[in-house]
């Protein structure tokens, strides 16, 4: 509008001489030759920033295939090229752009990459066999350890945050505790989507930035955790898969054999493939935010124990409307027979790439300044959750009679940082993916949002309005029912599924 405006006046001029008019933008047009000197400049600063994001990821890959300490580390470069950008934008080094400028990138592929997963679709019925129950059972196992995750990290957070106010005098909210299981078990998005809420709308003050601080060190987790976990399990012999090996390529982590990454759907003179499939993802956020437009003038006129209803239609919390819609599109497709219109491996990459670029923009959204101030606090609650989550997942996973290590060394994953981080360790025991574990996360990504809806959807966004007393015993509840339910899945075999080949 304010381009129009100024060409409009720019028009009305009725001098041969060079004339410039200034926008309030600061952009300056010139009637003499009809051109807008600077209203391209203008629609840079989003893309530039972009552009940054994405150049650390290929400066992560190069580093990653040149120096041995990342290589035998198997650190992947998209933390590599997180923490490279965290500090350059810490130096000034980042061309202007801060920390603030990478904030959106982390919310929203944390969500594109969970939509997208939920767009993959299952087994075809070719394929379907008596061993999908089993993969059931096994995705059961992870989503109820999940679950536990959740509540265990958030009491262990509190207690953490309780004790360092007691040691040190301080005031902190216990919530900056709670709200390390948002971004370890969650991940980034939805650290900064509870994060939001808390802050600016329910007074905790620091939210945002705890939550996507923890979200960073999650990663960091999970990775100095489970990979020295995974290579020594493969040294020993623990895993399923015996021909995964630790390779030149997997070391560099640049393939010398290229694969392919998909099937074509579309012709390519009609529509690229990938564009098309990026297409259907676009439309699921399109519809997702006009439901929450509509939704939560609604929701907002109805108030549950004086908190506004319409805090659980807000877009802070489109992650999980953007779930449900995705799974909707995927079944109508389905039924109407159209699901061989996405293809699954153009898809996983899809959500692998937002993985990436989630992660690289998580990092480089930390302020440095931020860190110094709460170190203390921030380091106690991560270490006390990291150890309790290692010894939750490798304690139940040593009790499994098949394909307990890459069970529990996912699960580690997925609760310090996301599926795909969970993924990615799984890979370096069964690069081939031959063990059912891979497909029971797809069946994981589902059940997960059942079992903890009381805890996601009900209490989490409105958090701060519930007594320690009242989140304690959900919470605590919810820790115990899983912890019985395991053991029953355990004594009735039904998490242990014979070997599959």
């Amino acid at each position: 509008m304010e381009a129009f405006f100024c060409l409009t006046l720019l028009s009305k001029q009725k001098k041969a001489i060079l004339t410039t008019t200034t926008c309030r933008s600061g952009m300056v047009y010139s009637n003499n030759n009809k051109s807008m000197v600077s209203i391209m400049a203008a629609t840079f600063p989003g893309i530039i920033a972009f552009a940054f994001l994405v150049s650390m990821i290929l400066f992560g890959t190069i580093i990653r295939a040149r120096i041995s300490f990342f290589q035998n580390n198997l650190v992947p470069a998209s933390l590599i090229g997180g923490v490279l950008g965290f500090i350059l934008i810490s130096t000034g080094l980042s061309f202007g752009l801060n920390n603030t400028d990478f904030t959106a990138f982390a919310f929203h592929f944390f969500t594109l990459s969970f939509m997208s997963l939920v767009l993959t679709g299952s087994a075809t019925k070719d394929s379907k066999t008596k061993n999908d129950t089993k993969i059931a059972a096994g995705g059961m196992w992870l989503s109820i350890i999940w679950v536990m995750s959740l509540v265990l990290q958030a009491m262990v957070g509190l207690g953490a945050i309780l004790i360092y106010n007691e040691l040190s005098d301080g005031q902190l909210s216990h919530f900056l505790g709670i709200i390390v299981t948002h971004g370890f078990t969650q991940g980034p998005g939805q650290a900064l989507a509870m994060g939001n809420i808390w802050q600016n709308q329910l007074g905790i003050e620091h939210a945002i930035n705890f939550g996507l601080v923890y979200a960073s060190i999650g990663f960091f987790v999970a990775f100095v955790v489970g990979i020295p976990i995974a290579k020594r399990s493969i040294r020993l012999g623990l895993n399923y898969n015996q021909a995964a090996r630790i390779d030149d390529e997997f070391l560099k982590g640049i393939m010398q054999t290229h694969l392919s990454s998909g099937k074509q759907i579309t012709h390519p003179a009609n529509v690229d493939s990938l564009v098309y499939h990026i297409s259907i993802l676009g439309l699921a956020y399109l519809i997702t935010d006009q439901y929450l437009l509509f939704m939560n003038p609604i929701a907002s006129s109805t108030e549950i124990g004086g908190i506004n209803f319409g805090i659980i239609f807000s877009h802070n919390l489109f992650f999980i409307h953007g779930l449900m819609i995705c799974l909707i599109m995927r079944k109508i497709m389905d039924k109407a027979g159209y699901g061989h219109m996405i293809d699954n491996e153009t898809q996983r990459r899809i959500t692998g790439s937002s993985v990436d670029l989630m992660v690289v923009g998580t990092l480089m959204s930390v302020g440095v300044g931020f860190l110094s101030d709460f170190a203390i606090p921030i380091l106690l609650v991560s270490i006390s959750a990291a150890a309790a989550t290692a010894a939750l997942c490798f304690g139940f996973g040593k009790k499994l009679r098949s394909f307990g290590p890459e069970r529990a060394l996912t699960a580690y994953g997925c609760c310090c940082g996301s599926t795909g981080s969970g993924l990615l360790l799984l890979r370096i025991m069964d690069p081939d993916l031959s063990t059912p574990v891979a497909k029971e996360l797809a069946f994981f990504n589902i059940a997960i949002l059942v079992l903890s809806a009381h805890i996601l959807m009900v209490m989490a966004p409105i958090l701060p309005t519930f007594s320690l007393l009242t989140i304690s015993m959900v919470y605590i509840g919810t820790f115990v029912l899983g912890v019985v339910t395991l053991l029953l899945m355990d004594r009735r075999n039904v998490a242990s599924p014979d070997r599959i080949s």
